[in-house]
């Protein structure tokens, strides 16, 4: 199987996972928890799955944030609610928001196929080394086809992420660099946006950037060299190699049924500005061919 499928699966089905850190359903749900940080939200209820646990596990888990930026909303997360708390709020969020960007499609055959079809692939990912996938793995599938593909989605992108993570650290390259790196690439954001979001000071930036020329990733002037391109591409490369596991179990065809199914409603809530602040289309924004 062609490694680079498990990268265009996840440019497909990420964006229908990722709406619920954007959609005003799960800001609603986060201020119902009282949560005075729309940041504290984020850290708690991605993590939530793992337990009460402290802020080192969080920032070993996320890998690309700040230590202390994680530090200042957990453990103090789980004083304002429990992780079971925050689980079921995550859900109520994620069905009221599929139900406004997708309509009719959330009862639809089609939602059952591709909720049966994408469990059946999480169900071929092996948890072994894989901290946030086997914690959401652990938790019990909805019932609605919408919610069960919603999940099933869920781990398909902790499992490829927590991969992503084994190839940073194993390539000796760190959180700063790897985000220092990917936005010298031009193929998202900014380097300010990732720096700012993630918690991290002008020097922290500096030192990976100067780390990135030592290494020849970049040049004088902060752009990305032909070394570093080849570099992150490789690290994608890699990442795709042990993200294959669940399209394997499922075979080729399948996956690319899933993916056609799945691209209208991930192309409807990026038009209706699911994922905000990223405008346009999801494949084209995570630069994967179609």
């Amino acid at each position: 199987m062609e490694p680079l499928l498990a990268r265009k699966m996840w440019a497909t089905l990420e964006p229908v996972h990722a709406m619920v850190y954007f959609a005003p359903e799960a800001f609603e749900a986060w201020e119902r928890l009282r949560f005075p940080h729309r940041g504290m939200a984020y850290f708690a209820s991605r993590s939530a799955a793992m337990g009460r646990v402290g802020a080192a596990v969080v920032s070993a888990a996320f890998y690309n944030f700040n230590p202390d930026l994680v530090a200042r909303f957990i453990p103090a997360a789980w004083d304002h609610a429990s992780p079971e708390d925050i689980i079921e709020a995550r859900l109520g969020a994620v069905d009221a928001a599929l139900r406004r960007f997708l309509g009719d499609a959330v009862v639809s055959t089609e939602m059952a196929e591709a909720a049966d079809t994408a469990m059946a692939a999480a169900g071929g990912c092996p948890p072994g080394g894989r901290p946030l996938f086997a914690a959401h793995a652990a938790l019990p599938a909805p019932d609605a086809a919408h919610l069960r593909l919603w999940h099933a989605l869920t781990l398909l992108r902790e499992f490829r992420g927590d991969g992503h993570v084994q190839v940073l650290v194993s390539t000796g390259v760190s959180a700063t660099a790897a985000l220092a790196s990917y936005a010298a690439t031009g193929e998202a954001f900014e380097a300010e946006f990732y720096r700012r979001s993630r918690g991290w000071s002008e020097e922290d930036w500096a030192g990976a950037v100067e780390d990135l020329r030592q290494r020849g990733w970049l040049d004088g002037d902060g752009g990305i060299t032909a070394e570093g391109r080849a570099g992150r591409e490789a690290i994608e490369a890699a990442t795709d190699r042990l993200a294959a596991a669940p399209w394997a179990a499922i075979g080729e065809a399948a996956a690319d049924r899933l993916r056609a199914t799945v691209r209208p409603w991930t192309r409807a809530i990026m038009a209706q500005g699911g994922l905000t602040p990223y405008a346009g289309d999801a494949e084209n924004l995570f630069g994967v061919p179609r």
